[in-house]
């Protein structure tokens, strides 16, 4: 169950990254302070050239890896993967934004990692976090961070985009980052019934003797709701609906885009109080990885408008079926897309390939 939940947090990975790139640090431009105590007599000289704002030297393109874990910390030795795996890319000029998910069960190509013993191979990209993650001679105290630096190169040898920076979450946090902003509006696309809570947003039971569960389900029927945290944990991690993982993968990303609308339509990033409320709700369910810094991120994606924010649905197939199932792999069309963002051609393609776009 943990397993099905953990993919829901890549809504907590990608506003995650955008929450606090958006709104950490937002107080303005610094300004140039002289010695303590020390004066100057007023002449006619030039007007200083003010100090340049954080991320005055982004200029694009920046690409974001937004991953979810689950790391079951309650188990020893519980080696964190990679279940939710996203990335953002911001082209030069850094005025709109495209995000696209990628399967947890991608087979890929993940490089060998002297850091944890791994020699490489060919298998399903959540691996890439389990394998990368492992520290030689300490089998209970695996490393997420190393973990993220496998995920990091494997994503982008496929993906053929440099990482700039990227955020891993535990699903623990989400329902904290959604409490934290009000709650979020949203439009439900079909309807869904939750196989793991009741309407009361209690946990249902495990059926007597494993196989399912037991109990009234919490439904969520097609139309524009509002959804508290636990709601929209639970409405993102079903996937036993038409279209399986890929409708999952779909709502997470409306999901996504519906909680950045919220944050730049209400101006949060100018709210210190409410920007502290979500750092403090996030706590340690949110790791920043490396990259630019956090402030600096958050000035050179400033100007991103709510409407240039382009959620893209990559199709995918199965590889394999029954017993032979081997894991996912994107269509000609989905990895052709990769191909024309990587030129700078994202918007012709998706003009010629509408169904890509998420437009709710």
């Amino acid at each position: 169950m943990l397993a099905l939940a953990a993919l829901a947090v890549v809504v907590l990975a990608a506003v995650g990254a955008l929450v606090v790139t958006r709104l950490v640090g937002d107080d303005g431009p610094q300004r140039a302070i002289g010695p303590a105590g020390a004066t100057r007599t007023p002449q006619a000289s030039p007007t200083p050239s003010p100090t340049a704002p954080p991320g005055a030297g982004i200029t694009g393109p920046l690409n974001l890896l937004l991953v979810g874990v689950d790391t079951r910390v309650s188990v020893p030795g519980w080696e964190p993967h990679g279940d939710a795996v996203l990335v953002l890319h911001v082209p030069k000029g850094l005025d709109r934004a495209y995000l696209f998910s990628l399967p947890r069960d991608l087979l890929v190509d993940i490089p060998a990692f002297p850091k944890a013993d791994y020699r490489g191979g060919k298998t399903k990209l959540t691996h890439a976090m389990s394998y990368g993650s492992r520290v030689p001679g300490k089998p209970e105290q695996p490393s997420t961070a190393q973990g993220y630096e496998l995920l990091r190169s494997t994503v982008s040898g496929y993906t053929g985009l440099r990482i700039d920076a990227g955020a891993v979450l535990t699903f623990n946090g989400f329902d904290k980052l959604v409490n934290a902003l009000g709650g979020v509006d949203l439009y439900i696309d079909q309807r869904v019934v939750s196989l793991h809570r009741r309407p009361d947003g209690r946990h249902r039971e495990p059926a007597p003797g494993g196989g399912g569960y037991v109990g009234p389900q919490m439904v969520y029927e097609k139309g524009e709701r509002h959804l508290n945290g636990w709601q929209a944990l639970d409405y993102a991690r079903q996937r036993y609906i038409t279209g399986g993982g890929y409708a999952r993968q779909r709502h997470q990303q409306q999901l996504i885009k519906a909680l950045v609308t919220k944050i730049l339509d209400e101006n949060l990033a100018r709210q210190p109080e409410r920007v502290q409320q979500v750092v403090d709700a996030l706590g340690d369910t949110l790791v920043y990885a490396g990259g630019p810094r956090i402030v600096d991120i958050a000035y050179a994606l400033g100007g991103l408008a709510p409407d240039r924010f382009v959620s893209v649905d990559l199709p995918g197939a199965g590889v394999g079926k029954g017993s032979a199932y081997r894991g996912e792999e994107l269509t000609q069309t989905g990895r052709k897309f990769l191909t024309e963002l990587r030129a700078g051609r994202a918007d012709a393609y998706l003009a010629a390939n509408p169904k890509l776009r998420l437009t709710r």
